[in-house]
């Protein structure tokens, strides 16, 4: 059964969901979550079982940090990597040892019962792990957060996008766009694994060093915030360091009207977009329409073997 097919319990209170075997307990449904548009607890979990059959490809086998708004998008978060307990048992876990010595049990999502399971933990937009579990140190992606500046517009985002756009093209680097739903836009490309994490970091500053001095009026390198050119936008490569992430692909955003970071067409970019453009309302209907335009990230065939650069 497609997970679209799925129905979430109507009503304000708590209820549980039975997908298979697994049973979800969710909780405060009709809790407001964007005061001024409306959108309620409920609406969130909806939505990601309408996109999970693209989305949860993007997520499989990969650590999950936690972004929690227990009080909806506009009130504090905080950041949760461990896994709570209890929890269900059919929840999977991804032992990570950090630098510290310290060992952490991140979920992982691997199928609409997680993944409503975090929703239902007042996660709105997810962030996972660059590298599948199996070996967390090397990635399959190497990715730009195109980030403006104060004083850049989207506008300036969406030329930079298209400049970056151009420079992978040139390299042969197979690579596709997404908004970020936040101010910004991210540009991945698939790579095949074997270089490190801190090689995919040290081969993206290297590219953004040398692309963003030659549009120095659009475009800075430069990560400490006080020493930014104003207008500017940010072509940040650090994104890429090891245990860094960036919302996923299909994540609703904590912003007005519940945007989501959306994939691209790059003749849609060349046209002109706005963030708000794709929003929790719409983006179901599109992804029925479009399908998968972020497939290209999950394919064997074609990634990028960056060793060459290296």
């Amino acid at each position: 059964m497609s997970a679209r097919a799925v129905t979430i319990p109507d009503g304000p209170g708590d209820a549980v969901l039975r997908l298979g075997r697994k049973e979800v307990k969710l909780t405060n449904l009709g809790k407001v979550f964007w005061p001024d548009s409306g959108i309620t607890k409920r609406d969130l979990l909806v939505y990601y079982a309408s996109v999970a059959d693209v989305l949860l490809p993007h997520l499989q086998d990969r650590a999950m940090v936690m972004k929690r708004y227990p009080n909806g998008a506009y009130a504090d978060f905080f950041f949760m990597k461990r896994a709570p307990s209890p929890r269900p048992p059919w929840i999977e876990i991804c032992r990570i040892k950090h630098s510290s010595g310290n060992v952490i049990d991140f979920p992982m999502i691997q199928d609409l019962a997680s993944l409503l399971w975090v929703i239902n933990l007042g996660c709105i937009d997810l962030n996972q792990w660059y590298a599948r579990c199996d070996d967390v140190d090397l990635p399959d992606y190497v990715h730009f957060d195109l980030d403006p500046v104060p004083g850049a517009d989207f506008e300036k985002v969406r030329e930079s996008a298209l400049i970056v756009h151009e420079a992978l093209d040139d390299l042969s680097m197979p690579n596709v766009v997404k908004t970020s739903g936040s101010r910004g836009m991210h540009v991945y490309v698939p790579i095949v694994r074997g270089p490190t994490q801190k090689e995919v970091w040290t081969f993206a500053k290297a590219f953004a060093h040398s692309l963003a001095p030659k549009h120095q009026k659009l475009m800075t390198v430069v990560y400490k915030t006080a020493d930014r050119p104003r207008g500017r936008v940010l072509l940040d490569y650090n994104q890429n360091a090891w245990g860094r992430t960036l919302a996923s692909v299909y994540s609703v955003r904590p912003k007005p009207r519940a945007p989501v970071s959306t994939p691209l067409a790059w003749r849609e970019v060349s046209r002109g977009v706005r963030i708000d453009d794709f929003r929790i309302d719409n983006v179901p209907a599109r992804v029925r329409k479009a399908g998968d335009l972020w497939s290209l990230l999950l394919q064997r065939r074609g990634r990028f073997d960056l060793r060459k650069y290296l």
